[in-house]
């Protein structure tokens, strides 16, 4: 059963927890995905089954919480995580951050890293407003950000084009974490596919160098694309959950 939570700047949150023992695990969706996705529901019975507290929620503007896609940016998506953190979790937990939820993983960690038990990013894209999405736009497109306020560019996963703000990529330069420090003072697994077609395997490397933690690993799976949801890719997140609660 869908729950929502009211946020501090009235945004209304839909989310399904489970309770359970700790360390609990929440998860945190990707750009314009939503919390009913092949991963969040797998790990979500996984986590039933393991007798573990297990968190998936919608960001405002995705799924079924409150709020237009097109309005927010990732500084507003990271609120929303912080408070779901706050108000419905006790205790530090398992961060499983996919593709944008993996910058916000990581956003979290830097802001309130007592928290964070662990962090696991499948196809993590920090800074990737900055990094790939703007300089892959076309000068038209670019111009008409500037000019008009947005754009929009075709899904590759569904119908609904992305709409692309101005407001996205002037806040996307503020939350970026791969230009300063960034401490992670606890175990960290990232994974990759090696045929994503959103996520270069320069990014996960690149994380891999600049972070400061004691305990990262980096999987590179071949073959594996962006989705990361084959039976084998799943298997490995709920490994790496396991092998991180210890």
């Amino acid at each position: 059963m869908v729950e929502y939570l009211d946020t501090s700047v009235g945004h209304r949150l839909a989310y399904h927890k489970t309770d359970g023992d700790g360390p609990g695990i929440v998860f945190l969706g990707g750009f314009m995905s939503d919390m009913s996705g092949t991963k969040a529901v797998f790990l979500e019975d996984w986590a039933k089954k393991q007798g573990r507290a297990f968190l998936r929620f919608d960001y405002t503007g995705h799924g079924q919480s409150s709020g237009r896609f097109e309005d927010g940016c990732i500084g507003d998506w990271t609120e929303d995580a912080l408070e779901a953190l706050s108000k419905l979790t006790s205790g530090p937990q398992i961060l499983v951050g996919s593709s944008m939820g993996g910058w916000i993983a990581l956003l979290l960690a830097r802001s309130v890293p007592k928290r964070v038990h662990a962090l696991i990013g499948i196809a993590a894209a920090p800074d990737f407003t900055e990094d790939s999405m703007w300089p892959g736009l076309s000068d038209a497109q670019r111009a008409e950000i500037l000019e008009q306020g947005q754009t929009s560019v075709p899904n590759a996963y569904d119908d609904t084009p992305y709409i692309l703000t101005r407001r996205l990529f002037e806040d996307g330069k503020m939350q970026l974490v791969l230009r300063t420090a960034l401490n992670l003072p606890f175990p960290v697994r990232l994974m990759q596919g090696t045929d994503d077609e959103a996520v270069e395997t320069s990014v996960p490397l690149r994380l891999l160098d600049h972070a400061t933690c004691p305990d990262m690993r980096l999987t590179l799976v071949k073959d594996a694309d962006h989705r990361f949801s084959t039976p084998d890719c799943l298997a490995m997140i709920t490994s790496a959950i396991a092998e991180t609660s210890r």
